[in-house]
């Protein structure tokens, strides 16, 4: 196991939000309940406290997907702040530990996790800091849920890191299949970050499915200029752009082909679902196509209520990018919170080992969709959404659902 080499690097924050109601159970419906204004379910100061971890970037590269994370989580919080455990009455606390969306600071932040008395943990956003992570959690015997980290490399090896995303040679074989199908594609262009683990999967796997050839290329991290990769990318007639990158480098990567005037189609993995990325695009000629777990309009009252709190919250509305368009991360952030719900309330008990005893016979019918895990503890998942940016109007919309045959 690895040794913890860094120093405390986390933070934690108290959720007490008034109002909710009780979340659904095991195989149930996941309509949204609005927030309770009677005090029924409010929580009770004196009562007794579950505190659930909260793995995610705030800072770095990833922080913006991070934060759109955790506002589901948030959200969950807000609607359903109590759960009962074995016929008494918790009072649900989340508790932050920023990984800084470094590997390097990650098992940081996970012993910070496990220092503050967590039942268990959600996140993170970025599968490079999960399994960086992840030891920390197996050797503290505390179980984690992944939330949208794909990279198989997740949950391989770690008995207790689960997750309720699809895996990354699904995605892969998505974006190939639709880039055959859609644009007839016979070359494709695939870049990445150098040694980043999330990105060079997902073009591994990308390459395995496409039927085609192939030209790659890989940046160095801090790189800002895109342009020599993009005019080789017109140079080498390639008929798909495949980038599945974080968010800070897609927005440099999408205006620098906008200015260039280019028109090859832009393929991007669950990272580029991102309003910063859908902003980039606005207002350009750029075609941008996104894997996704979530579109918005799959449950109307998650999404009446999530845009009602976001549009009432400033640094809500901050964190969601300034306006009120739901990232597909923050649907799944939302479903993970009453994934861990469930599996306490199974456990009947907030002691790590019970819940996680409790968690892989977990079901669960959250706004994404269906959640169960197979014997890896992985999400047993079918489906991915293709958005395309709509660039006139600056707003996603539904491409295709894809499912790999």
């Amino acid at each position: 196991m690895k040794k913890l080499l860094a120093m405390l690097l986390s933070c934690s924050l108290i959720l007490a939000l008034a109002a909710g109601c009780s979340g659904t159970g095991s195989g149930g419906s996941a309509a949204t309940p609005a927030p309770s204004d009677n005090g029924g379910d409010r929580p009770d100061p004196g009562s007794k406290i579950v505190r659930i971890g909260v793995f995610e970037p705030a800072t770095g590269d990833s922080g913006a997907g991070g934060k759109q994370e955790m506002l589901g989580m948030q959200y969950a919080n807000k609607v359903t702040p109590t759960v009962e455990i074995g016929g008494e009455v918790y009072n649900v606390e989340l508790v932050y530990a920023d990984n800084g969306s470094d590997p390097a600071k990650a098992p940081t932040a996970a012993s910070d996790l496990v220092s503050k008395d967590v039942s268990l943990v959600l996140g993170s956003y970025g599968s490079g800091v999960s399994m960086a992570g992840g030891p920390v959690f197996n050797e503290a015997g505390l179980s984690a849920i992944g939330v949208t980290c794909t990279n198989p490399g997740v949950t391989a090896g770690n008995d207790y890191y689960f997750r309720i995303c699809f895996l990354d040679p699904f995605q892969g074989t998505v974006l190939a299949n639709f880039a055959t199908e859609k644009f007839s594609a016979q070359k494709a262009y695939l870049l990445g970050e150098l040694g980043n683990e999330y990105d060079q999967g997902l073009i591994s796997y990308f390459e395995q499915a496409f039927s085609g050839t192939v030209v790659k290329d890989s940046f160095p991290t801090n790189t800002s200029d895109f342009t020599t990769f993009l005019n080789k990318a017109v140079s080498e007639k390639a008929d798909v752009i495949f980038c599945p990158v974080s968010i800070a480098y897609s927005t440099q990567i999408v205006k620098q082909a906008a200015s260039l005037g280019i028109d090859i189609p832009i393929l991007g993995s669950d990272t580029l679902d991102s309003n910063m990325v859908l902003e980039a695009a606005s207002g350009s000629n750029v075609q941008l196509y996104v894997s996704t777990f979530y579109q918005e309009g799959g449950s109307p009252d998650f999404d009446n209520g999530i845009k009602e709190w976001i549009n009432s919250d400033s640094t809500a509305k901050t964190n969601n990018g300034g306006n009120d368009t739901i990232a597909a991360v923050t649907a799944m952030g939302f479903d993970s919170y009453y994934v861990a719900l469930e599996a306490i309330k199974s456990a009947g008990s907030t002691d790590p080992a019970a819940v996680k005893a409790a968690l892989s016979g977990v079901t669960y019918t959250g706004v994404s969709g269906a959640i169960a895990f197979d014997d890896t503890g992985d999400a047993i998942r079918d489906t991915a959404y293709i958005k395309t940016a709509d660039t006139a109007n600056n707003v996603w919309t539904l491409e295709t659902v894809q499912t790999v045959g």
